[in-house]
């Protein structure tokens, strides 16, 4: 364990000297020198602790539209910070090559990653953090490029600095996180940018490796209603694997029903890669597909994303169906949305935040 090696909250120590983390919903119970299944949480000596506080191994000044967040302060600049390892082992991540290190061994899956040497990273402390933000025309903080619940401690001490700064504040998840540190967190963040992967369990277990779904759900659940947080849900769409109608009829279902028809939801394309390499590209048709499905089931904004220059990456009003905000990329073309958030042509609230 390095010297800078943070104690973890969430966690209990147990009288054989291991440790159970309260984190996630794996809660790993941890032998002495082992960590948990992120492989970034280590026992030492009967205490918990992070291994990652403080260490940012990419650090960008985004477009909040790239989360994406499209719903939420459109046309701003977010300070976007990520570090290494995760809570799901995604074999088709884009991100791999810090998600995928462990730089602990990882006692509960008995493996390792094809990376395991941890990547060059950045000592940030929380303080620098709204300094960063604010020197580069930055409007809030992210955590993303990996799993942020992982980077949790740090997560918390720089959201509310955050706040405490008048920046806004953002989780780019896959929502597998336990509702108690989502509600000691929930404070402090403004926005919740969900993964909802697929819609039943043995399509997860697949995709990410884990057991169940339904921590996604009940998290997603906690932040949009309990904690009156913005959500947003993106959905990759993969061949064969959650691109059928049930359970993309699901997932907007459970939007709508769950969390509410004004929660965006984005169906993205998938691109081959890594594990996943031979599976097909997402034709163009599947993601019109799931969007015709969002709005049929009441749904007030479905995005199609990875396809350049498709009208579906636009803002229509729920109402009058003409176009609020024109989107170039990442870049924000026309904006027809008043100042008390209202459709210029017709007067129709809009959701945006």
């Amino acid at each position: 364990m390095q010297t800078e090696a943070h104690e973890a909250m969430f966690y209990d120590k147990l009288k054989d000297g291991s440790v159970k983390c309260r984190l996630c919903p794996w809660n790993c119970v941890i032998d002495d020198g082992r960590a948990g299944y992120c492989g970034v949480r280590q026992n030492v000596d009967g205490t918990l602790y992070s291994v990652i506080y403080g260490k940012a191994t990419s650090v960008a000044a985004d477009p909040i539209e790239k989360k994406p967040l499209y719903n939420f302060r459109p046309g701003t600049r977010v300070l976007s910070l990520g570090t290494y390892g995760c809570n799901m082992r995604c074999g088709h991540c884009q991100n791999w090559q810090i998600s995928h290190v462990i730089p602990v061994k990882d006692f509960t899956s008995g493996k390792t990653f094809k990376v395991v040497e941890p990547p060059r990273s950045e000592e940030i402390p929380p303080e620098k953090l709204v300094t960063l933000a604010i020197e580069n025309d930055c409007a809030g903080i992210a955590w993303t490029y990996n799993e942020p619940t992982i980077w949790f401690e740090y997560a918390y001490d720089g959201a509310k600095l955050a706040k405490q700064n008048d920046l806004y504040t953002v989780f780019v998840t896959n929502g597998y996180i336990n509702l108690e540190p989502l509600a000691a967190i929930a404070p402090y963040l403004d926005a919740y940018r969900v993964d909802i992967k697929a819609f039943n369990d043995d399509a997860y277990k697949l995709l990410c490796k884990v057991r169940s779904m339904q921590p996604v759900l009940d998290a997603a659940k906690a932040a949009k209603h309990k904690h009156n947080m913005h959500v947003e849900v993106v959905t990759l769409i993969i061949p064969t694997l959650n691109d059928d109608d049930k359970q993309l009829t699901g997932i907007a279902n459970f939007i709508k029903n769950e969390l509410g028809a004004d929660v965006p939801w984005h169906v993205t394309r998938f691109v081959p890669y890594l594990e996943f390499k031979n599976y097909e590209v997402t034709p163009v048709e599947t993601l019109e597909r799931a969007v015709e499905i969002g709005y049929k089931a009441g749904l007030k904004y479905v995005y199609i994303g990875n396809v350049a220059g498709h009208p579906a990456e636009h803002t229509y009003c729920p109402k009058c169906k003409k176009g609020l905000i024109e989107r170039h990329g990442f870049s924000i073309g026309a904006f027809n949305i008043d100042e008390a958030n209202q459709c210029i042509f017709c007067g129709e609230k809009i959701d945006i935040t």
